[in-house]
């Protein structure tokens, strides 16, 4: 990496931190999805159980590393126990269980031991593996809440969610975690991964005999476009498939998915939320852009040198972008990217959602080689 952009990434990273410590002082027993004027919101009640929740904690863990901050760590562990409650209601258990726990549980164990923490993770984990379909060797994605069939469907996201089954496998020594995602990201480079690098969002196959039936459009802009958080999650999880198991194959899907979104960024760096959008839509999804700069930067660390200062050259542009453009600096508002989107489908676009805050902070400290392995 060069020196001007280990520069630019420690006074980028010392900015974070202050900031961040002011947001933990805030923001204590909140789980924030988005903020309003500025102020995050709290999922702490009703929505305990939606995927997004580890993702402050995850942040608050990267505080509590860098600065030994003890508001952060209190943060964090509130937001662990409180995740109890979702074991207890059987729509908030999903294939999102990785999302959730391993920025909770998860890395509370790898960093302090906690044995109660350990519990948590394992029990996430067994649920996870227990939605895998055996006929069609994927991890069945949503429960039925919405009254929608959703027996046979998976989704590229979950890709991120199988470092959850690789850390069970080295805590239990019991295989069946290592097959169950081996075989799911088997499967999703033969059903997902277009022949131009590009990703489906949702995939459907007969949740009895197995068989593909068909893609869905998903949150992008129409049926096969490209949706680029969908993009980014395909570069990171298959990236950290191939860290974990050293299949050459993962190595070669997450390369083909980072040589699509590397040929489609556009000119001035800032991501639409589907690469495929038409020209006259200028909507953005800044989280998107962190997800592919922080998977980037972990596919940089696995390839051969020529692709190496490629992959991190891209990651740090993103970056640069997003901290010049698309950030909030203000250490009294809480949030740091503006411009996230979840949907091409929803009704409203570009606002602060955690999960972009959460990559970009991790992207940034990857730079610095200070991110703890949440992953």
């Amino acid at each position: 990496m060069r020196s001007e952009v280990l520069h630019w990434a420690n006074e980028i990273e010392t900015k974070i931190l202050d900031k961040l410590q002011q947001v933990a002082d805030r923001n204590v027993h909140k789980i924030p999805y988005t903020a309003t004027d500025g102020s995050f919101d709290d999922c702490s009640g009703e929505k305990i159980g939606w995927w997004t929740n580890g993702f402050f904690a995850g942040m608050m863990w990267f505080l509590y590393d860098r600065r030994k901050s003890s508001q952060a760590l209190k943060n964090a562990l509130d937001i662990e126990e409180k995740l109890d409650a979702s074991f207890l209601n059987y729509d908030f258990l999903d294939h999102d269980n990785g999302f959730k726990w391993l920025p909770t549980a998860v890395i509370n164990y790898k960093i302090t031991g906690s044995e109660a923490s350990l519990n948590r993770g394992l029990l996430a984990a067994s649920n996870l593996a227990g939605r895998y379909n055996t006929k069609g060797k994927f991890i069945r994605a949503w429960n039925d809440r919405t009254g929608q069939d959703h027996r046979g469907y998976a989704i590229i996201d979950c890709m991120m969610n199988l470092p959850l089954l690789y850390w069970a496998v080295n805590c239990t020594g019991d295989p069946r975690f290592q097959q169950i995602a081996e075989n799911h990201a088997d499967t999703v480079i033969n059903s997902f991964i277009r022949p131009d690098g590009s990703v489906a969002h949702i995939v459907e196959f007969d949740p009895v005999t197995g068989r593909r039936l068909r893609s869905h459009k998903g949150q992008g802009y129409e049926h096969g476009s490209a949706w680029t958080r969908g993009q980014g999650w395909g570069i990171y999880g298959f990236a950290l498939s191939y860290r974990h198991t050293k299949k050459q194959d993962y190595l070669t899907a997450a390369c083909r998915i980072a040589d699509y979104y590397l040929d489609h960024i556009p000119e001035n760096g800032l991501i639409p939320i589907d690469f495929n959008q038409p020209d006259s839509c200028t909507w953005e999804d800044s989280s998107a852009a962190a997800v592919a700069a922080s998977g980037l930067l972990e596919l940089s660390g696995l390839v051969q040198a020529s692709d190496r200062e490629r992959y991190e050259e891209a990651a740090v542009r993103l970056l640069e972008v997003l901290s010049k453009q698309r950030c909030r600096w203000e250490t009294e508002v809480d949030y740091f990217l503006d411009c996230c989107s979840a949907s091409y489908k929803e009704a409203v676009h570009e606002y602060p959602i955690i999960y972009g805050d959460f990559y970009f902070i991790e992207a940034v400290l990857k730079i610095n080689q200070h991110a703890i392995d949440i992953w």
